[in-house]
């Protein structure tokens, strides 16, 4: 739509922002009116483009294809010219015909402070043939307020709310017209039915609906602050009422006439089975984050006693080995507390490797002053990856520090990240004592030893990836990782 715009005409960004309002609103419009919605924007050269359409849910379309990009044809040029020339509506004294059925058309001009920007083509295919129902009626009643605010400028209205105040109910779903004073003129039976689930008993025509709904959250220990405004039809928002165990949706749309309130349409829907599903979604979600966070607790706690019996251990390599121990509980714990924190199948991994890397360099070596450097971003990683490549990087830096600087006072492990989509390459790479004797320092110290075992397994049956220690350029070593992240929707893979 905004390119259709661009290409055809150079309205302002406040008008294209209106275009956009209305027809993000307008299905309820196209319900109401039972009537194809067309939106036609004039061009350079006296024509008209489509911009937008929309079809009924309450009766026969009349476009079957879309038209949207297309031009005005010669007949229905004239009745949209007049729209936008006299800023008023245009109807068909005749029906037009659409090859076996007739269509009745009107054009409404789109008005924007003050003038008219586009033009809505109302298309009513006139197959039914049939006497019109009082539901019916009421429908067609209402398009025809809100259809003549869109030609004084008054819709969409600029107070609207947005994200979940903001959309459903629709039309089909149940429907209140209401006076200037908030009082029911007509109810749909869907509406009733709505009603009746909350309690209330015996017609709603003739009532003030803000007293109805204050009998019933009477006794609510909590109530949207906006309730009262919705059902009185004085702002176009959407709010929630419940009661008895039923939840409906209620949303108005005030109807106005020259900046004057005459009455309203309160749209309504029964959402006690969404609203459901939502508190057993928000309670699953809690215990999976309870879990997590005692999984976490439990982790720590081991971490905890490691580092106890470590303290007591007389021989230095068995001390050692609780140590290491340790440190890799804590960073499972580490990433334990991230997956803790969020609700999504994935983890964002960059700043709680950043944390554990420095930690394990500075745990990994008192005499020595290494300094960790990460250049890219791991982005997003599945939560089934993300305990494993933890590990499988906190035990290279750990090697590295541990046996690529002997003697050293300081030194630099770099952590480089090229990242495509699933595919990943990651290189661990320091600037120690290389590769003597044609062997790389970390393999040949450790990679018989429990860490390279543990970072091989690792890497091979969990992430399904492959790992290579190489000589670096300019001296030292450099471990590289290749592996292919899951989609975060299967924890499936061979060997995991």
């Amino acid at each position: 739509m905004s390119d259709l715009i661009a290409q055809n005409t150079d309205l302002s960004e406040g008008d294209v922002e209106w275009l956009h309002l209305l027809v993000g609103d307008w299905q309820l419009v196209s319900d109401l009116a039972f009537a194809d919605l067309v939106l036609w924007l004039p061009t350079s050269d006296d024509g008209f483009v489509a911009l937008a359409q929309a079809r009924p849910s309450t009766g026969a379309t009349v476009h079957y294809d879309d038209i949207v990009g297309s031009f005005a044809p010669d007949g229905q040029r004239p009745q949209l010219a007049a729209a936008m020339t006299e800023v008023r509506a245009q109807r068909s004294r005749e029906p037009r015909w659409f090859g076996a059925y007739a269509v009745r058309e009107e054009a409404v001009p789109v008005v924007h402070e003050g003038r008219p920007i586009a033009v809505v083509a109302r298309q009513t295919n006139l197959g039914s043939g049939r006497t019109p129902s009082r539901l019916e009626l009421n429908y067609v009643e209402s398009a025809d307020d809100i259809l003549a605010m869109i030609a004084r400028g008054e819709y969409p209205a600029t107070n609207a709310a947005t994200g979940p105040r903001r959309g459903a109910p629709r039309v089909g779903d149940g429907l209140i017209r209401l006076n200037s004073e908030g009082e029911v003129l007509y109810a749909s039976p869907n509406a009733l039915s709505c009603f009746h689930r909350l309690g209330v008993i015996g017609p709603l025509v003739g009532q003030s609906l803000v007293e109805v709904t204050a009998d019933i959250v009477q006794y609510q220990d909590t109530v949207d602050e906006s309730l009262p405004l919705v059902v009185m039809g004085r702002a176009p928002w959407r709010t929630d009422i419940e009661a008895k165990g039923v939840a409906l949706s209620l949303r108005a749309l005030p109807l106005t006439d020259r900046g004057q309130r005459i009455g309203a349409v309160l749209l309504c829907r029964d959402v006690s089975e969404l609203r459901r599903r939502e508190r057993e979604l928000m309670t699953k979600d809690a215990t999976i984050r309870e879990i997590h966070h005692r999984v976490k607790n439990n982790l720590a706690t081991v971490a905890a006693l490691l580092r106890l019996q470590a303290r007591r251990m007389d021989v230095p390599e068995a001390r050692a080995a609780l140590e290491e121990a340790m440190r890799r509980v804590a960073t499972i714990s580490m990433v334990h507390e991230s997956l803790s924190q969020t609700l999504d199948e994935n983890v964002e991994l960059d700043d709680m490797l950043s944390r554990a890397l420095r930690l394990a360099a500075d745990v990994a070596s008192t005499r020595t002053q290494v300094r960790t450097r990460q250049t890219g971003s791991f982005g997003l990683v599945p939560a089934q990856d993300a305990t494993p490549l933890a590990l499988v990087l906190t035990e290279l830096v750990t090697n590295a520090v541990e046996h690529g600087f002997p003697g050293r006072e300081s030194g630099t492990v770099e952590i480089d990240v090229q990242r495509d989509g699933a595919s990943m390459r990651i290189v661990v790479a320091d600037d120690g004592v290389g590769m003597p004797e044609g062997i790389a320092a970390l393999g040949r110290a450790s990679r018989s030893g429990l860490g390279s075992q543990i970072v091989q397994t690792l890497v091979t049956n969990e992430l399904g990836g492959t790992i290579d220690w190489e000589a670096r350029d300019g001296g030292g070593t450099q471990v590289v990782l290749k592996l292919e992240l899951r989609d975060g929707q299967s924890s499936a893979r061979s060997g995991y």
